[in-house]
């Protein structure tokens, strides 16, 4: 399974945002990093280059790479409704987010970790495959197995948000997928209207 696998601080300083969850190095270097720190001089950068800051951001916070992040863009153009919004959506309906935001999960890349390691079931069958895309009514539940795993336990412990979007049973550890998220619902710091722009040329 292709995914990121370098250093996170690195790139959340690049973005001087903590897309990786919370980040001590960011706190003190809020800076892109490079040999000169603060001080380097930073030219003006290009409406390409801002573009495309914009894409990298999203793919990061998202862990998806670049050709299954152009095939949701595509299958983004084709759906109905505003292209940028849809993109997001389809982002948000993936199984490894949809686990990270019902707090079955402290990151994505945790997520994404457990999802492949098969604790997870969506309508009662094994789903290893983070990529899966969630449709509307859709239950995901954690394996009778794996409900005693302490990083599960632990992070639903540390549980602090609800998304009108997503119904959890903490009883049966198991959540369902109710629609997918209007754009108001989404608080990444994303401009999506300019990926949109950046595939438009």
């Amino acid at each position: 399974m292709a995914r990121y696998r370098g250093p996170q601080s690195k790139i959340a300083r690049k973005f001087k945002e903590p897309i990786f969850g919370p980040d001590r190095t960011l706190e003190k270097k809020n800076y892109p990093p490079g040999q000169h720190g603060p001080n380097k001089r930073r030219g003006k950068q290009s409406e390409y280059a801002i573009q495309l800051m914009e894409k990298q951001k999203a793919k990061y916070t998202y862990g998806i790479l670049e050709k299954q992040f152009s095939n949701l863009f595509k299958e983004a153009s084709r759906t109905k409704g505003i292209t940028g919004e849809n993109l997001l959506k389809l982002c948000e309906s993936r199984l490894d987010n949809v686990v990270y935001r019902l707090g079955l999960a402290s990151s994505r890349r945790a997520a994404r970790q457990m999802v492949g390691h098969k604790h997870f079931l969506v309508n009662g069958t094994i789903v290893n495959i983070p990529s899966y895309s969630c449709k509307i009514g859709d239950v995901v539940e954690v394996r009778e197995r794996s409900k005693s795993l302490e990083s599960i336990n632990d992070s639903l412990g540390n549980r602090r948000d609800h998304h009108d979007w997503l119904e959890w049973d903490t009883q049966a550890m198991k959540g369902k997928f109710v629609n997918a998220p209007d754009r108001a619902q989404i608080p990444e710091n994303i401009k999506e209207q300019l990926i949109v722009e950046l595939y438009s040329k």
